[in-house]
């Protein structure tokens, strides 16, 4: 049950990229070979794909896999990396969670408009939004926290800092 919380967002990310795939497959062979298709496929492609997307990014954001401009923590003496890193995560814990506010609003919106085909509330397929920068904004906190406790620590954390950079550029 650990294995599976801990690798929530890449397992709920792969389930919805294989059925955007799997479903953009099954399309193909029938309009070819058979002549016909489902009516639903496209949409259910497209809104699978929306959310593999944004909790994928979440999963990424987890694993320090997003691009990232590190010219100052890599100059910066080893005293002030961690200054700079809890300036970046509050930043980021500013921005994820307003985004997380706007996509809020955003599913509150869309609550009444149906899809084109499905005819289901639009609500759904925003709820990735929310989902996505909620799970962000999770981590920001978390990382927050982690580099505060770092920066509240009196011994040397060099350690912990060249661990963190390798992490980064992986």
């Amino acid at each position: 049950m650990k294995k599976f919380i801990r690798n929530f967002e890449e397992i709920v990310s792969g389930t919805f990229i294989s059925i955007t795939i799997l479903i953009v497959i099954s399309r193909v062979i029938m309009r070819y070979f058979f002549n016909t298709g489902f009516y639903w496929a496209e949409e259910v492609a497209t809104y699978s794909f929306v959310w593999s997307v944004f909790i994928g990014a979440s999963a990424c954001y987890k694993h320090n896999m997003h691009i990232g401009i590190d010219l100052l923590t890599k100059v910066a003496p080893m005293k002030v990396k961690k200054y700079v890193r809890s300036f970046v995560n509050l930043m980021m814990l500013i921005i994820n969670g307003y985004i997380t506010l706007l996509s809020l609003t955003f599913v509150q919106e869309s609550f009444g408009k149906p899809t084109p085909v499905l005819g289901i509330s639009s609500a759904y397929v925003s709820s990735a939004v929310l989902v996505g920068f909620g799970l962000m904004t999770i981590h920001s906190l978390i990382f927050l926290v982690s580099n505060i406790k770092m920066v509240m620590k009196k011994e040397e954390v060099s350690k912990d800092l060249e661990q963190i950079e390798s992490v980064d550029l992986k």
